[in-house]
């Protein structure tokens, strides 16, 4: 008898290898909203093998979508416990926990979503808000982001 091992998807290597961040902000309604940034970390991966494990993040969300896409709605993929936030990735064995404060949580828990936004390129957990900031420009300029609506319920 033959037994084959297939990993998760997606991998428990990739989830170790994510970075994420999170703020509230302004939407085009003038309502405020959360903000998620997932990236994959630089260390040990090279560009393409970063882009080819968040597509398949992407996929496994549900395919989001490009900067001049529609939107789509992920529904049930933010989990609030406590005054923790987890992400849940559909065939994954562990949610991925966010970095929060304590407004942006109740922020996510009033609205019952987040704008999750899937960076394309690598960026270390370790980045400034100024880093940050430059990898969304440059990010969004170049199509290197892809975006979801990730809710609660």
């Amino acid at each position: 008898m033959t037994v084959i091992l297939t990993p998760p998807d997606p991998e428990l290597r990739l989830l170790v290898s994510l970075a994420s961040w999170t703020w509230p902000g302004t939407g085009p309604d003038g309502n405020e909203v959360a903000h998620i940034l997932i990236t994959h970390t630089p260390a040990l991966a090279t560009p393409d093998t970063v882009e080819t494990r968040m597509r398949r993040l992407s996929d496994s969300l549900g395919s989001l979508a490009g900067p001049r896409e529609v939107v789509p709605e992920i529904d049930r993929c933010l989990q609030i416990v406590g005054d923790q936030v987890l992400v849940h990735i559909p065939g994954a064995s562990r949610r991925l926990r966010l970095p929060t404060r304590r407004a942006w949580t109740e922020l996510v828990a009033h609205n019952g979503d987040a704008v999750l936004l899937l960076g394309l390129d690598p960026l270390p957990q370790s980045a400034d808000a100024a880093r940050l900031d430059a990898y969304l420009d440059t990010a969004l300029a170049a199509e290197r982001l892809l975006f979801g609506r990730a809710r609660t319920r």
